[in-house]
């Protein structure tokens, strides 16, 4: 939870709530005084502060057109944190709830065409991207996967409303996505969108990486494994708006760093998956270890999330 009060958050209220699926509740909420609701683009997400110690960061599913109400789709995760467990089981129409955001660090950038690949719950982000660019007319295609049938939200209007463009593929009754076909099938150039969970995440990357002809993008819902054998060291970070300078010791992050120097500094997940930490990089060379930033953008070391990434430089320097 940010240590300060995030200017973009708000009480916004539950105006509904319904099951999608096995598992899948949606989430509707609205301006406690009846306002419009904060603007978003496809790939966005907000935070729902769901108590003192729980903020859990979901992608919108809704209508961006719609600014009366934003949605949100939540899968109930047994084995999780709690914060699925919270919104299913305790979050009700009527009650109040802060909100972040919306951020977007999942954006929608132009393309020919698109392949969207989604599993499970990935679907969310995937869904307004979809509505876009098939209002523009732009070619698209979906390939979808789930545990089964009966999990998969939004599954049935998907298919019926474009039985041409969206493969739906249970894993109960297909097996795994066959994600070589997919992508031989596109055209060169073709961007490709993929959320879901690590295991489908890491096999279309392992995918694009040997067709050079598309584009991908992922988000991830939980943080990237870091390799074995890795020892973090200390490492000093220079603040350039006051110039102060801050140790980094081996068991601390960077955020903890300055959070303990009394620095302010907005943060949410701790684990490099929502955005919120992302800091601009003036000097020195970061370790990233996000899950936010592309290879390209990590490449550019002209930014790095502070809850989880470290420097490969005796010294950054950060805009803070």
């Amino acid at each position: 939870m940010t240590s300060n009060a995030n200017q973009e958050r708000r009480q916004m209220q539950v105006a509904g709530k319904e099951t999608l699926a096995d598992g899948v509740v949606r989430v509707t909420l609205v301006d406690r005084d009846g306002a419009v609701v904060p603007a978003w683009t496809p790939g966005s997400h907000i935070e729902l502060v769901l108590d003192d110690t729980t903020t859990r960061q979901y992608s919108l599913c809704g209508d961006p057109g719609d600014t009366t109400s934003l949605a949100v789709a939540v899968l109930r995760e047994a084995d999780g944190r709690g914060g699925s467990i919270r919104v299913h089981d305790k979050l009700e129409p009527g009650d109040l709830v802060t909100v972040g955001g919306p951020r977007n660090h999942f954006a929608l950038v132009d393309a020919d065409s698109y392949l969207f690949v989604a599993g499970g719950i990935g679907i969310t982000p995937l869904l307004p991207m979809a509505r876009e660019v098939d209002a523009k007319g732009t070619p698209w295609s979906l390939l979808y996967g789930g545990r089964t049938r009966a999990s998969m939200a939004f599954a049935h209007e998907l298919t019926a409303a474009h039985p041409d463009r969206v493969l739906v593929r249970p894993q109960d009754e297909y097996g795994h996505l066959d994600l070589a076909t997919a992508l031989d099938g596109v055209e060169p150039g073709t961007v490709v969108y993929c959320c879901g969970p690590e295991p489908l995440l890491q096999a279309i990357e392992t995918a694009c990486r040997e067709r050079p002809h598309v584009t991908l993008h992922v988000e991830r819902f939980a943080p990237k494994d870091l390799p074995a054998g890795v020892e973090d060291g200390a490492f000093e970070v220079e603040l350039g708006r006051s110039g102060l300078t801050v140790q980094v010791g081996a068991e601390e992050t960077v955020l903890d760093a300055v959070l303990r120097e009394g620095v302010d500094a907005d943060f949410s997940c701790r684990e490099g998956t929502c955005g919120t930490c992302e800091v601009a990089v003036l000097g020195g060379i970061p370790d990233h270890r996000d899950s936010v930033l592309s290879e390209d953008e990590q490449a550019e070391n002209d930014a790095m999330m502070i809850c989880v990434s470290r420097s490969c430089t005796p010294r950054l320097i950060l805009d803070l």
